[in-house]
């Protein structure tokens, strides 16, 4: 049996390289096996990170008689559904139609034309009250395969028509003031009063829909936002889904109050947050959200950053297949750790019970309230997290994906710019290097590479819209040309590649000359991470105010089409549009331009920068250098030799100002 997984660079698939079961990797390779077998294809997708993929994995595919059976009956693809977003897109859209729900692990029959005719999730090795077993769902596949094969390809070929009618583009819509304002309204109606966030358990990070309150606050003044925002990053902060002693987040938590986190440490989750909570910092002084934004930074750049600069995929959810075994604590594993007087304080600081929080006694670590002695607190966590790290690790998903490390470097620049940390800079500067030199081949975009060597997959327009938003923040955080250049480059190919010729304001997720599947995804909900356009609008409308007029106008035209194709779902389901609604936010204050005209070092020219990152709203725009070194600083001298802020709002600017004090009446004024 040839072990075609091995050379993958996926590390998921690398889990499954010693399966008894003949994996193929996606590829046209394997359906002509089963075209040539005249059987159908068992298709498995799931990641890394994954808790029930490891556990399916553990239960069917590492056992000998369930392999000879899906051996003998199936060609069995294995596909990472973080290195090829669009296959899981196209049949989880066909899961979600014949079930009802979706998730990973993921598991679809196919006809060899790669029409799916059966879907579903987990199955388990024996049977359940109303679930058959993995072994009892294969012979019923098999049977209608062999005794109904006729039936089966045509209901497949049915259910992709069906697929195809449900994908149509939605109609235009347009986002005002008023859809803005009814979002909020809206958002308020499904907000947690008692533990922050929206809706019931389980409870994900709503970073983008934060992001979006943040701005709607900082345009109308909306009290009832910022109460939103602020009940929810400190909800999200004090509990069980934040690591109280190493810092970033766990994927989400499974009840409402944010106790017990399922585990699993994501990339595009603490890239979002970071971004957050220095934008709530920021705007609020918050000592808590500070803390937060630099301790998710520290996370990143300890946790997840690869030898080669980029930034892995994600932490594992467990740790020798236990969820949870490196996080937890008793009571009595923190006196032996810090002794009978530090363990007892510990315990009680951290709402570490007798009766614990997760399973069989153990809790995770809370921090509901200050703590006054801080002293106290920092040595108590310094030597709770040494011990933790003589524990067996989760282990690392280490593939560098471009759209979630697109997120992560613009995350770092934007914090690190706003909070003063050059070295996040710095950190952001180096990913941004790593992808274009190893990720950008021949002027196209590659998904993910791995110790420094690149994917096979194609990027998808997630990939272009999150890298270029990226570049661009790293672009005004360094005044560097050839981040806006590169940028512009991604926008460029995005806008000739993904967006439909037909259909205005509509971008698919892959690109034209991608392969072709049995359907062309083009989702835009957010859900965990933003959608492939609405990354690429904000992408589009931030370089519209660093762009020459000649590309202006175009990429501003683009952004405000897309906003509008998203706009029924914005109104009627924000919580599934937040980074739509920043985009939307930023469109309805112009964007806000700072031009800072300055000499290199001068100290005038970084107080006012300083000053205008401290006042500006999010999705505004903030870029000091010197006179006609790019685009924006164009025809903007310095004034009698003296650094000059020129503050514009869309089309309409100020006089420029010189001192401190006048940018902050300009910027008010705004």
């Amino acid at each position: 049996m040839a072990n075609r997984l091995a050379d993958s660079t996926s590390p998921y698939l690398l889990q499954h390289a010693d399966n008894p079961v003949d994996w193929w990797p996606w590829s046209e390779e394997a359906f002509a096996e089963a075209r040539r077998r005249d059987v159908p294809v068992l298709l498995s997708v799931g990641y890394a990170a994954c808790h029930w993929c490891h556990v399916m994995a553990h239960e069917s595919f590492e056992d000998t008689e369930t392999a000879e059976i899906m051996n003998r009956n199936f060609v069995n693809i294995k596909v990472d559904r973080e290195e090829r977003p669009d296959v899981d897109a196209v049949y989880m859209a066909a899961t979600q139609a014949m079930t009802g729900q979706g998730g990973w692990p993921m598991t679809c029959f196919l006809t060899p034309a790669g029409e799916p005719f059966y879907c579903g999730t987990y199955s388990p090795p024996l049977p359940r009250p109303g679930i058959p077993s993995f072994r009892q769902l294969m012979a019923a596949v098999v049977d209608a395969w062999t005794t109904r094969g006729d039936e089966v390809r045509q209901a497949a070929g049915q259910i992709v028509a069906e697929l195809a009618k449900n994908a149509r583009p939605l109609p235009e819509s347009a986002v005002d003031a008023e859809v803005l304002d009814g979002a909020v309204v809206s958002l308020l109606a499904e907000y947690d009063r008692t533990h922050g966030g929206f809706g019931r358990a389980p409870k994900f990070p709503p970073s983008m829909t934060l992001e979006f309150l943040l701005r709607h606050h900082e345009r109308t003044g909306s009290v009832q936002s910022l109460s939103l925002a602020e009940g929810t990053f400190e909800a999200m902060a004090r509990g069980g889904m934040y690591d109280q002693l190493a810092g970033g987040f766990a994927r989400y938590s499974v009840d409402a109050g944010w106790v017990v986190p399922h585990f699993e440490k994501m990339l595009y989750d603490n890239a979002l947050l970071l971004r957050a909570y220095a934008h709530f910092a920021r705007r609020t002084g918050s000592p808590l959200a500070s803390r937060i934004a630099i301790e998710t930074a520290e996370f990143l750049a300890g946790s997840l950053r690869t030898e080669e600069g980029g930034f892995a995929a994600a932490l594992d959810a467990d740790t020798d297949g236990v969820e949870g075994l490196t996080y937890v604590w008793t009571p009595s594993l923190l006196v032996d750790v810090l002794g009978a007087e530090d363990g007892a304080w510990a315990a009680e600081i951290f709402e570490v019970t007798e009766e614990g929080t997760f399973e069989e006694g153990a809790s995770t670590l809370q921090l509901l309230r200050d703590v006054e002695d801080l002293d106290r607190l920092t040595s108590v966590r310094a030597r709770l997290l040494a011990a933790r790290m003589e524990r067996p690790q989760p282990a690392r998903d280490d593939k560098v994906v471009t759209a979630w490390n697109g997120l992560a470097i613009g995350a770092l620049a934007e914090a690190g710019a706003a909070l003063g940390q050059p070295a996040w800079i710095a950190l952001a500067a180096t990913a941004a290097s790593l992808l274009v030199r190893v990720h950008l081949v021949d002027g196209r975009l590659r998904r993910t590479s791995r110790d420094g060597v690149v994917g096979t997959a194609a990027g998808v327009l997630e990939d272009y819209g999150c890298l270029a938003e990226g570049l661009l923040a790293l672009h005004q955080a360094t005044g560097a040309a050839e981040w806006l250049e590169i940028a512009v480059q991604l926008l460029d190919t995005a806008l000739e590649r993904f967006a439909d010729p037909t259909e205005a304001g509509v971008f698919h997720d892959t690109a034209d000359d991608a392969e072709q599947l049995v359907g062309r995804p083009a989702d835009v909900s957010d859900n965990a991470s933003p959608s492939g356009a609405s990354s690429l609008a904000g992408a589009l409308l931030t370089a519209s105010a660093l762009v020459g007029y000649d590309r202006a106008s175009r990429y501003r035209a683009a952004a405000e089409a897309a906003v509008t194709r998203a706009g029924l779902l914005v109104a009627r389901a924000p919580r599934f549009a937040g980074h739509w609604l920043t985009v939307a936010e930023a469109i309805a204050q112009g964007p806000i331009q700072v031009a800072i005209a300055t000499t290199h070092g001068d100290p005038r020219g970084e107080s006012l920068r300083d000053v205008a990152l401290a006042h500006v709203p999010g999705g505004a725009v903030v870029l000091a250098g010197a006179p006609d070194s790019v685009p924006l600083l164009a025809d903007r001298p310095l004034i009698y030799d003296a650094p000059a802020a020129y503050v514009c709002r869309g089309y309409v600017c100020d006089r420029p100002v010189g001192s401190t004090d006048e940018l902050v009446v300009a910027l008010e004024r705004h």
